[in-house]
Formats: C-alpha cells, sequence, structure tokens
C-alpha cells in the first residue's frame, strides 16, 4: 500500500495527499477515497519518470520537439484541445479547456526545456535517467530502487534528474490535480489555458514577438506562473513579481596573440589584470554597485518595507545554507536586496589554468555579466551606464574584435556586447488573483500563504503582462535546495505530493463573478 509519512519540515506536517481525506474550505471534506488517490500519485510519478527521460536542451532544438508531443498527449487525455503558436524559433504549445458559463480565463505558463547539463558533474547513469535517492547519515545521497515507492513514502526522498524542479516537475503535479479533481467531480468555473515555453533557459528571444502576434489566443483575464522554489520553510508561497534580466559580454585585450610572460611581461599589457580592474571599479567593499545612477528610481516606503519585513526569512540560516560568513550591503535583508537591480559577474576566463598553465601574457580576458532588472529599472540605461563606466576607466569601446587600425590607435581596448531577454514584472499583492490564490492556501493548507513581493529569479513573464494586459503571480511548488540550472537537480518527494495538493485547491477554490 502507497502512503505517506509525515514530514519534518515547517509547514509541510499536515500534508495528507494521500490520507483518506482531503481538506478543502475549512472543513473536512472527502473528495477522494485514499485507494483513488494512490492510484493517481502512482500513475503521474510513472508519467514523470517519462518525462523526465526525455533529454530538453533548447541548445539543441531536435530534444524539445519529442517533449512537445509528450505534454499534447498529456493535456489532450485530460480534455484539452491543444495547439501549437508559431514563432521565430520554437513553437508555443498552448492546451486549452473551456467550461460553461465561466466567470474568468485563467493562463497557466509553465516552460518544458532545461539547463544544458554536463554528465561528468551528475552522481548517476545519465541527467536524463530519474534516479530516486535518499541522504545517508553522512550527507551523501544514495540510490535506491524505484519499487520503494510501493510501499511507505519517506517525503525527504528526492528524484534526481534535470528539469526534475525546474520545470517538468510543475506540469506533472498540475497534471495529477487536473486527474484528482476529475475523479472528486470538481469542476472549475473558470476556463484554462496552458502556456508551454521550450525555451526559456534560452532567455525566451522569441516569446515578446509570439505573444503579440497570438495576442487572441492567449487573451486572459489572470496568469499563473508555475515556477521557481517555495520559501526555504518549505512554506506555501506565492511570489508577486520577478526580477528581469540582461546579459553582456565584456572583453579586454592585450597582444594580438599569448605571448612569452618572460620576453614581454612587464612590457605587453595583461588583459586579465585589465579585466579584474575594470571589474573591481565596479562594486565597493560592501558589494554595492558604485557606477552612479544605477539604483535611481527604486524607493522603499515604510509600507513595502513592512512587507518585505512580513516574509519570514532565517537570515542566519539563508547565510548558513548556501555558505557565506557574511551578506551584501544592497539591503539589509535578502528580500530588500531583491528590490534593486544587480550586477553579477557569473564567469571569467583568460589564459589557461590547472594542468594547462602557461607561462604567458594572454591574449584577451572575458566576463559574463548578468544584470537582474526590476521593475522600476531600464535595461537599456544600465547598459549605457555600463559602457559609460567603461569608458571613464579609459577604454575604447568596440562591439566588434579590434581591426589593426584600432590596435595601434587605442591604447587600451574593449569590447561590450548584450543582449536583453526580458523586462521584470510586479503584482500588487492585495489584487483579486492575489487574494484568490492566498484564499486557496488558506483553505487547502489551513495557513496563509508566504507572500514575496519580487521572486529572485528571472520568468519571461512581462511580454504577457504588458501586451496582455493582465496581472500576474507565480505559484512555487519545488524545494528550495533543488539545485536548479546545476548538475544533479532534484525535486522532494514531500514537495512534489504537497505541489498536487496545492495545484488541486486552485482547481476545487471557486472565483468570485
Amino acid at each position: 500500500m502507497l502512503k505517506v509519512v509525515k514530514m519534518k519540515k515547517p509547514g509541510i506536517a499536515i500534508l495528507c495527499i494521500l490520507c483518506g481525506s482531503l481538506v478543502l474550505f475549512g472543513q473536512q471534506k472527502t473528495f477522494l477515497r485514499e485507494n483513488q488517490l494512490q492510484a493517481i500519485s502512482r500513475a503521474s510519478l510513472q508519467e514523470y519518470f517519462q518525462f523526465l527521460s526525455l533529454a530538453n536542451d533548447a541548445n539543441f532544438p531536435e530534444q524539445l520537439e519529442p517533449n512537445m508531443q509528450w505534454v499534447e498527449k498529456a493535456f489532450q487525455q485530460r480534455g484539452f484541445s491543444t495547439r501549437r503558436l508559431p514563432t521565430a524559433g520554437l513553437d508555443l504549445v498552448l492546451a486549452e479547456r473551456r467550461v460553461p458559463k465561466a466567470v474568468k480565463t485563467v493562463l497557466v505558463y509553465v516552460q518544458v526545456d532545461g539547463q544544458p547539463v554536463d554528465p561528468s558533474k551528475w552522481y548517476q547513469e545519465t541527467p536524463y535517467t530519474p534516479t530516486l535517492k535518499e541522504q545517508d547519515a553522512n550527507g551523501q545521497w544514495a540510490t535506491i530502487p524505484w519499487n520503494r515507492l510501493d510501499g511507505v513514502i519517506n517525503p525527504d526522498w528526492r528524484i534526481f534528474a534535470r528539469s526534475a524542479s525546474d520545470a517538468k516537475g510543475p506540469i506533472n503535479m498540475f497534471l495529477a490535480a487536473l486527474d484528482a479533481a476529475k475523479q472528486a467531480g470538481i469542476q472549475p468555473n473558470y476556463n484554462i489555458k496552458v502556456i508551454m515555453d521550450c525555451e526559456e533557459e534560452l532567455g525566451s528571444p522569441n516569446l515578446p514577438a509570439a505573444v503579440a502576434r497570438h495576442a487572441e489566443a492567449l487573451q486572459a483575464d489572470w496568469l499563473i506562473i508555475l515556477d521557481g522554489p517555495m520559501h526555504p520553510t518549505n512554506r506555501p508561497s506565492l511570489g508577486f513579481g520577478a526580477r528581469g534580466i540582461a546579459d553582456v559580454t565584456l572583453t579586454t585585450y592585450g597582444p594580438r596573440v599569448p605571448q612569452h610572460s618572460g620576453h614581454y611581461g612587464n612590457y605587453a599589457p595583461n588583459p586579465a589584470v585589465r579585466l579584474a580592474q575594470i571589474i573591481a571599479s565596479m562594486k565597493d567593499d560592501y558589494g554595492r554597485v558604485t557606477i552612479p545612477g544605477f539604483y535611481d528610481g527604486i524607493q522603499l516606503d515604510e509600507a513595502t518595507r513592512k512587507v518585505l519585513a512580513e516574509t519570514p526569512d532565517d537570515e542566519k540560516a539563508i547565510q548558513q545554507l548556501i555558505g557565506i560568513a557574511a551578506a551584501d550591503s544592497v539591503g539589509v535583508n535578502l528580500q530588500e536586496a531583491l528590490q534593486y537591480p544587480s550586477l553579477n559577474v557569473r564567469g571569467m576566463a583568460s589564459g589557461w589554468v590547472g594542468k594547462e598553465v602557461r607561462t604567458i601574457v594572454p591574449a584577451t580576458a572575458v566576463a559574463e555579466i548578468d544584470i537582474r532588472l526590476v521593475k522600476e529599472s531600464d535595461p537599456e540605461r544600465l547598459i549605457g551606464l555600463l559602457r559609460q563606466h567603461v569608458e571613464q576607466q579609459g577604454y575604447q569601446v568596440l562591439d566588434h574584435d579590434p581591426t589593426e587600425e584600432e590596435r595601434m590607435a587605442f591604447p587600451r581596448l574593449a569590447r561590450m556586447n548584450y543582449s536583453v531577454s526580458y523586462a521584470a514584472f510586479r503584482t500588487d499583492l492585495d489584487t483579486p488573483i492575489g487574494q484568490w490564490l492566498d484564499q486557496s492556501i488558506q483553505d487547502t493548507w489551513g495557513e496563509s500563504a508566504v507572500k514575496v513581493r519580487t521572486h529572485g529569479g528571472s520568468i519571461p513573464i512581462s511580454p504577457f503582462v504588458n501586451t496582455l494586459q493582465i496581472p500576474a503571480v507565480i505559484v512555487p511548488l519545488v524545494n528550495s535546495d533543488n539545485n536548479q540550472h546545476s548538475p544533479n537537480e532534484n525535486v522532494r518527494l514531500g514537495n512534489y505530493l504537497s505541489g498536487i495538493r496545492t495545484c488541486l485547491g486552485i482547481l476545487a477554490t471557486p472565483i468570485k463573478p
């Protein structure tokens, strides 16, 4: 018999998705018998295994076709019509189910693609071989057989695979909730559209134009985003905004080709040193961006600070989790820091290191930078400020590799290229969609949601908000320590099961006319 033992983490001990009854609307109401819930959960995990087994790196478009066919079939089996919305890249997949006398139309955004993988960094057969694991006494994750799921489920077991949490897990949670709602006779009083993005991990470069082109097909009243991790307390959470993102590649130049450091050290300018000096000039010792005007337009009044302070973050626990002794001082706490645009150096390269190290003066040095945007920040303005700052360090800034003439004319050369993926969005906490979703969480879990004003990650929602003119709220479902974008991505089974229940609660909560 498939059973679930109680969870140890705060806010999740009340999970009873596989128990004999389900509590919704503040009262005991038995929607499904225990054996029915067990069957739904077993089928969901089987589907989840199949879905995770499909490679989905959008850098290889041919990998996404089987994934698109999979989601089309999955939603068609649940009474949805599906169609593809062409873009300049990979198609969007739209699934739609209408109900009589619907009071609203709710659009649900999910992503199908995943980050690239480095199989050598994964502690299992392949990143696309879903692997069930439990943590041993030494904190190591040991593989256990899948048939253990036929017995008592430990909610702290995890499934490791690429996209387990970001974001195939939420898709399967929603599918399982649709199955549970059908068996329980729950009929939402609103139309449901599900839009599936296959290029999210590429920055959704074709999404803004596609949303404008297919605005009529996508038209809705409200938007729900099933993406991102729950609050670190693992309490039910809602996110009312997300930062946007822009990318910058900054290159500095030294000799035309690498030169012997014995012959030309102290003579040929070293581009790695120069790049390090530029990067160091961008921030102070406390992590704050020193470029004049970078934080302009960000004003946090007392009411906003009160909202941010109500998020139950344990700053010391967060620092211990990520392994730092002290945080940067952009804000007084994590939530306040997320309200400002960030300037992050996500990678640097120059010359050779390790076993390939060579005694040379490198020819170039490259820094990859991401700028996380907030609603008040204009990405073009911030990138312009960054360029101006590099110029003020004495550099001639180009958008191409220098020509021979430029090498001879300018003693300091830098190349700067950038792209803006999408802007930030933010929805007021007291809007009707926020009230409805919070009510569904209160009815389902017996407590109000943790409300996060600005979600730290970037998701391509601004095209929907700006083009369709609809409010959006994030419903995060996965564990915060899921290793998304990294090797050994995983989802905690307790979160997978609680995610089904949260989605079922949303389906079961009527929208007021």
